[in-house]
């Protein structure tokens, strides 16, 4: 069991290591302030726990064998990265004509910020079909498959929070450089053109 665990866990770190929307979005919302990204985490990792409730009752199967819920639930997702993107360079704007007057320092509220990544893990139908795929290869043989599931999944989302924390703690601590306005600026396009990107490719997606 110990090494099962240890595994999961292994395959739990590459799994957050892998760069994709969220990471994005946690990195953007720690510019504004850790509390904005730590939020932005708890968001994703409620989604990443809902997947994989969802996943050990087994309706994500349903998602996978429905051509029409994938395609409805892949141009849904595409949207709302889109959305995001094109958010994230009207930020990138704003801070260009706001320079020198610190205008967006001003603190994104909780709930949009736990929204946001609540969001964009939920609209992406690829988390769903992933979680499926995975967490049943950590299940003992003979072991119970819900219950163990479930557990495995609130592991998943409870060692995502530690990791993305890290990411939230290091922007913090380099906020003094990250946070000038010209280098933020610089982020919010970056951010905003990865996103864009990125909701281009699953809207094009088969």
């Amino acid at each position: 069991m110990l090494r099962t665990l240890l595994a999961f866990l292994g395959a739990c770190t590459l799994i957050a290591a892998s760069p994709g929307p969220s990471t994005v979005l946690i990195i953007k919302q720690s510019l504004r302030s850790r509390r904005s990204g730590f939020l932005t985490v708890l968001g994703n990792e409620t989604g990443v726990f809902l997947w994989g409730v969802i996943a050990a009752f087994g309706l994500t199967a349903l998602l996978a064998a429905s051509e029409l819920a994938y395609d409805l639930m892949r141009i849904v997702g595409a949207v709302v990265l889109v959305v995001f993107g094109v958010q994230t360079l009207w930020q990138a704007r704003r801070t260009r004509a706001s320079e020198g007057f610190d205008e967006l320092a001003a603190p994104r509220s909780d709930w949009a910020s736990y929204r946001g990544g609540l969001l964009l893990n939920l609209a992406n139908p690829k988390a769903a079909i992933f979680a499926m795929s995975f967490l049943p290869q950590f299940v003992p043989e003979g072991a119970p498959q819900l219950p163990v599931m479930l557990g495995l999944a609130a592991i998943w989302a409870l060692y995502e929070v530690g990791y993305y924390g890290v990411y939230v703690w290091c922007v913090g601590r380099m906020k003094a450089v990250l946070g000038r306005a010209g280098v933020r600026r610089r982020l919010e396009q970056i951010s905003g053109g990865v996103l864009l990107l990125l909701g281009a490719r699953l809207a094009m997606e088969s």
